[in-house]
């Protein structure tokens, strides 16, 4: 995804092992998808690890350090191609936890309304 009309992945790594069962959806997506992939996306620069004897996984470097890596042990070409798009148009940012529900400015000073309120 752009923030202010830049990009914010890099480099994509895909890495594979040439013989596994496993990378058996990875091997195909190199061959089939990620030509496309390539053309679609000129701004990202795409390599291809080869780690015989590890299950597959993509892994996405973006400018704010950040780094993100997704399994893709024994998915689909068309899944992979998901997973990539999916690196591709995230920031990178980390996964803030909100500690309530609802988010506000000004937090009631009286609490939450309940039924068994006695007056």
């Amino acid at each position: 995804m752009a923030l202010r009309g830049v990009w914010q992945l890099n480099k994509l790594i895909v890495s594979y092992c040439d013989w596994g069962g496993s990378s058996r959806g990875v091997r195909a997506f190199m061959e089939s998808h990620l030509p496309a992939f390539k053309e679609i996306s000129p701004q990202l620069e795409v390599v291809s690890e080869l780690n015989r004897g590890q299950h597959p996984y993509l892994k996405g470097l973006y400018r704010n350090k950040n780094e993100r890596v997704v399994s893709v042990k024994n998915m689909t070409p068309e899944d992979i191609l998901l997973c990539a798009t999916r690196l591709r148009n995230s920031l990178g940012r980390k996964v803030v936890k909100l500690k309530t529900r609802h988010v506000t400015k000004h937090p009631s000073v009286q609490g939450t309304w309940t039924t068994e309120l006695k007056m």
